[in-house]
């Protein structure tokens, strides 16, 4: 079937990567021919993206500041012997602005929704009713694929957004309750509160599996909730999400498993941050990378961002490294220990380790002091690790 509609670059998958790239784009390139298509039935799904506002640069706070829904001055962590509010702005988007910015930015006819695509090439994507579209480029957002060059681990959670019966008290987030009991791995519940009664409550886990049981965290969220003596008189929406933290890997055999030549953005190109999960920096320098090439051919896309992915994974190496300690060296129920360690260091440092762009300094003062787990036991497994003993 012909297609009526010509395509310069066509965005496979409609979620946080490609859709910030169809707003940079549209931005930078108006006159550029933009198509995204995307398998569910809205742009962005059903997900609260956050991130620090010092993970952003200047420019990048303005141009994506209508997607953010809720900031706030300071946020709040707690452990079992640390209890903290570190001074540092942190903001949430949702994709029901991401969407609607996009439908804002781009034709009615070039945002695509339900409408899986099956196979796809550098410059055609082939959909399930067997439709064929071509353009200059195709750039694939999917989300995280299978994988057999990257070491991964999980963080997975399941969030409800709830109304309360009184004032929760909360000023800013909560983005480490530990002080839950530990299951599953390395526990906590994340709270951002929306409203005065209204507050979004994950229960979250960074885990060696990545299966879901969504009616014993619904579970857990009810009880946390009462703990915090809270009543729970409506739930407006739920949402639940399963992301790869980074332990090790070859990330140039990684981007040499999926298709050749198609550049790749997001969760697919391996961009994100290894010890937290959060993607939202990294799609952002994504949206600007792109937008800002000289030529948008596909093999200058590609090499782009996959110089960029290739680059920044090799840059993160040591965050892999404390990774390993916390998933290997620390037993499931010590987990949290790595953790409330790191947050007893001054709010500059942890501030750039979120960012991803840590000092030399850093490293040595995170890995200095007094060890959150036993040394011996930390030592041997990373030297097994690098032996391929793990």
């Amino acid at each position: 079937m012909n297609d009526p509609v010509e395509h310069d670059i066509i965005l496979a998958g409609g979620g946080l990567a490609n859709g910030l790239i169809a707003l940079r784009l549209a931005q930078m390139r108006p006159g550029l021919r933009v198509t995204i298509i995307e398998a569910g039935q809205a742009l962005g799904g059903n997900h609260t993206w956050s991130s620090f506002t010092g993970d952003l640069s200047p420019a990048q706070q303005n141009w994506t500041a209508p997607l953010f829904e809720h900031r706030w001055p300071h946020y709040e962590v707690r452990f079992p012997h640390l209890q903290r509010r570190l001074d540092a702005s942190y903001g949430s988007a949702t994709s029901e602005r991401l969407a609607a910015e996009v439908a804002r930015a781009l034709p009615p006819e070039r945002i695509l929704t339900g409408t899986p695509i099956v196979a796809l090439t550098p410059t055609s994507v082939t959909l399930a009713d067997q439709r064929v579209l071509t353009a200059g480029a195709v750039i694939d957002g999917r989300g995280q694929g299978p994988t057999k060059a990257l070491d991964l681990r999980w963080q997975k959670f399941l969030g409800l957004e709830v109304e309360l019966a009184a004032p929760h008290g909360l000023t800013g987030p909560i983005i480490m309750d530990a002080t839950v009991p530990q299951r599953d791995g390395y526990r906590f519940v994340y709270t951002l509160p929306f409203g005065p009664t209204r507050v979004l409550i994950e229960d979250t886990y960074f885990s060696d599996g990545a299966d879901l049981a969504p009616d014993l965290l619904r579970s857990h969220l009810a009880d946390y909730a009462a703990s915090q003596g809270w009543t729970i008189v409506a739930t407006h929406r739920e949402e639940f999400g399963i992301l790869p933290l980074g332990i090790g890997g070859n990330i140039e055999a990684f981007w040499d498993e999926g298709e050749a030549g198609v550049p790749r953005v997001g969760l697919r190109a391996g961009m994100f941050h290894p010890v937290t999960g959060y993607s939202f920096p990294d799609a952002v320098q994504i949206a600007d990378l792109v937008a800002d090439l000289p030529k948008l051919d596909v093999a200058s896309i590609y090499a782009a961002v996959r110089a960029h992915s290739v680059k920044a994974w090799k840059a993160r190496g040591m965050y892999r490294l404390l990774n390993r300690m916390l998933f290997l060296a620390a037993l499931p129920d010590e987990r949290y220990r790595v953790l409330e360690r790191f947050y007893e260091h001054n709010e500059a440092l942890v501030g750039r380790f979120y960012a991803a762009r840590p000092e030399l300094k850093d490293w040595m003062t995170i890995l200095s002091g007094k060890p959150p787990l036993p040394v011996g036991r930390a030592a041997s497994t990373l030297i097994k690790y690098e032996l391929g003993m793990i």
